[in-house]
């Protein structure tokens, strides 16, 4: 009886998307497209200034051009397809390219968990062990980090994608949703997707409460080495502190609330999905730049060269 209800038949989902009315369809096009142009052009903008600029290839920057890059990627396996879905009627994608969205979803979302975790452990060091930062945080150590926080993001997602491949689709082939992820194919799946959904959770799960607790850990062993500075050295290593704390605020405060309420409410959890897919990787390379004057000033740099390049070849 199992082995005759294992075949899958849907080869093509329908998403139902964001919103159902064309006109709220049109506004959706026309905010989002700017937002992810803002996204790929600000975080590209980071990445170019970071690999070009002398002064800015400390660990923390080298950090950051990665986390630009996930960004992007992360960004990118989402929002085209959601812009341009938003013009048609019927919005399709197949089985195949569905599974596909998912596993670089959740490769660039973990990938982004882990450079963030990495991200407070070198605040940590460069606050509480000055002395020692250039030796432990050594090149080979950064590009270690960020080795392991790809590393990471592709065992997680192989994992996800491995439980989700194996279960049979053969309709309704209707997605509630506007992107392809885990829930939202599983409620699609003809077979009980109890235990795949326990193992979902579980390695979602772990990673994040484990980067979780490290990045709040990191922070309140910062805040209380703090005390001992002067009001210009607390001043100062806050102000590249909070920019950190911002973006995980704003990257695991959305997901939190999706995994710890009930997945009934399911409009409110795509309005919710729509600032973590769409709206914070835009939000990133301004609360970086706005708040780093090295960043700024490097960048203006960058810009003012350009500018007289162009004017000499006139």
């Amino acid at each position: 009886m199992g082995s005759t209800v294992h075949t899958s038949n849907v080869t093509e989902l329908i998403l139902t998307g964001l919103f159902q009315d064309p006109e709220v369809q049109s506004v959706c096009f026309v905010v989002f497209l700017p937002v992810y142009l803002a996204t790929v052009v600000g975080n590209g903008l980071i990445v170019l200034t970071i690999s070009v600029s002398k002064s800015l290839h400390s660990p923390m920057y080298f950090f950051l051009s990665y986390l630009s890059l996930v960004e992007i990627s992360y960004s990118s396996t989402i929002v085209p397809k959601f812009i341009t879905d938003l013009l048609t009627k019927i919005k399709t994608i197949s089985l195949q390219g569905c599974i596909t969205q998912i596993f670089f979803f959740h490769f660039f979302g973990v990938t982004e968990i882990l450079l963030l975790t990495v991200m407070a452990y070198d605040r940590y060091v460069a606050i509480c062990k000055p002395l020692h930062y250039t030796t432990i945080m050594s090149r080979s150590v950064c590009h270690c980090l960020v080795a392991g926080s790809w590393l990471g993001g592709l065992i997680h997602s192989m994992v996800q994608i491995l439980v989700t491949v194996q279960l049979p689709f053969c309709g309704p082939n209707v997605i509630d949703h506007y992107f392809c992820d885990l829930h939202p194919i599983f409620k699609v799946a003809c077979a009980d997707t109890f235990m795949e959904g326990v193992i979902v959770l579980a390695n979602s799960g772990l990673i994040s409460v484990i980067s979780f607790l490290t990045l709040v850990s990191s922070y309140v062993v910062i805040l209380v080495h703090l005390r001992n500075h002067s009001a210009e050295g607390r001043r100062k290593a806050l102000s590249t502190c909070a920019s950190h704390i911002t973006v995980v605020i704003l990257f695991f405060g959305p997901a939190i609330f999706l995994y710890l309420r009930p997945s009934s409410t399911f409009t409110e959890n795509k309005l919710v999905a729509v600032f973590y897919t769409v709206i914070t990787p835009m939000l990133n390379p301004i609360i970086y730049t706005l708040r780093n004057a090295e960043v700024k000033n490097a960048m203006r740099r960058l810009c003012g060269r350009k500018v007289n390049s162009g004017v000499e070849r006139q």
